[in-house]
């Protein structure tokens, strides 16, 4: 059985949403990454020697790190759940440049909001650094689509949900960016991410 190391309210929450929405059975599996202990007392560097979430861990011990990876080998290995599209198709270039620009560009905006030590100063240019991508994120919404790439659900909708949410924790007001709220509302509404909400005790 698989078995998704995660934070709770971190990235990983898209993974978690992912393996619910395959109907896949699966394990999870709560680190703190400031002790680098799992919830069983395990040494998470002997896991993921990187030190930080999501890993999964598959049938056969073999284990995978990074969200943008991670999510992609959910799909691939489920393409009955839809959650992205063909191998090969231009659709799925778009799917691997979302996953890429949220991983690289929207996650690390909002790292100086949850970095210690970081002064207000810093905090002040972090939340107009994550409005910027969040601008991006709007202008591309503003077509009418509701998903991000070809207008379906998938483990790039998960993964901006997981991300974006951070605003309201950070102090940045989500409803400045109407298109992208919407969106993230969409998510949260789906079974898959009030299960994994709850599993995490994000809600009750």
């Amino acid at each position: 059985m698989m078995k998704l190391y995660y934070k709770p309210g971190a990235c990983p929450l898209a993974s978690h949403i992912a393996l619910y929405e395959t109907g896949a059975a699966f394990e999870i599996e709560a680190v703190d990454t400031d002790t680098g202990r799992t919830e069983s007392g395990a040494d998470f560097r002997a896991i993921n020697p990187n030190g930080y979430v999501p890993a999964l861990r598959l049938p056969d011990g073999a284990v995978l790190t990074e969200g943008a990876a991670v999510l992609q080998l959910i799909a691939d290995r489920h393409p009955e759940a839809g959650l992205a599209p063909a191998p090969g198709s231009f659709d799925r270039a778009r799917l691997h440049e979302a996953l890429n620009w949220i991983s690289a560009e929207l996650h690390k905006a909002f790292g100086p909001l949850f970095r210690a030590g970081t002064t207000e100063d810093e905090q002040a240019a972090a939340r107009i650094a994550v409005g910027t991508k969040f601008d991006r994120v709007e202008a591309q919404l503003s077509d009418g689509r509701i998903w991000l790439v070809a207008n379906q659900f998938s483990v790039a909708d998960a993964y901006l949900f997981a991300v974006a949410n951070w605003a309201n924790f950070t102090g940045i007001e989500l409803s400045n960016w109407p298109n992208l709220a919407a969106l993230v509302d969409r998510v949260a509404a789906r079974p898959s991410a009030q299960k994994a909400m709850i599993a995490e005790g994000l809600i009750q």
